[in-house]
């Protein structure tokens, strides 16, 4: 099964033909003719299918939030970002495998684990850049979170650097551009949405 078979029309909405041009492990690029609600004549659209990804706000027992450094070879940079990762080998997850996703993300990026008595709270999804791709990404707050002990990063991860942050030492950074990274911009506006962000 390709990922543009996770496409569900809705009402209205009708693939006429759809191209393949290009695909590898993370994206499948094709271009397709749709009808839409408005549009009765097919519309070209040039889509890049994603796998979906986890972001997770992990928060300490002091409130504070761990960012990690990341280069990003597309923008040639390196940013502060929450962790985040693909779901990798499941194209329609269910609720507990986004779930073990985030958890994984969390120990593997951040090096950071659930408390004992901490809990991950899922805080719903959005789409990334919905004008060209279908990439769904899922919010979760993990509070509190702990340093995992012996905790060693992977050579193949791409994170200068990690630690936590406090809410007013974010929120400069973001007002100061600092921080650009869209997942990142998203989970804050959530957070604050939801009054999180307070306590």
């Amino acid at each position: 099964m390709k990922r543009s078979d996770l496409v569900h029309e809705g009402e209205g909405w009708e693939t006429v033909s759809s191209d393949p041009q290009f695909a590898n492990a993370h994206v499948e690029v094709v271009t397709d003719q749709v009808r839409t609600p408005s549009h009765s004549r097919p519309r070209e659209w040039t889509v890049v299918h994603r796998k979906a990804a986890v972001i997770i706000a992990p928060m300490t027992c002091e409130g504070k939030i761990v960012l990690i450094h990341q280069e990003r070879v597309p923008i040639r940079e390196a940013i502060w970002e929450m962790p985040s990762g693909q779901i990798d080998n499941v194209l329609e997850p269910d609720q507990e495998q986004v779930k073990a996703v985030a958890l994984r993300e969390l120990r593997e990026e951040a090096g950071y684990e659930l408390a004992s008595d901490g809990e991950l709270i899922a805080l719903g999804d959005y789409f990334s850049s919905p004008g060209f791709t279908d990439e769904r990404g899922y919010f979760f707050l993990a509070r509190a979170v702990v340093p995992c002990p012996m905790f060693v990063r992977e050579e193949s991860e791409s994170i200068l650097d990690c630690r936590p942050f406090s809410i007013p030492k974010i929120r400069r950074m973001i007002a100061e551009n600092e921080i650009r990274d869209a997942n990142t911009l998203g989970m804050w506006a959530r957070l604050s949405a939801r009054d999180l962000l307070s306590r």
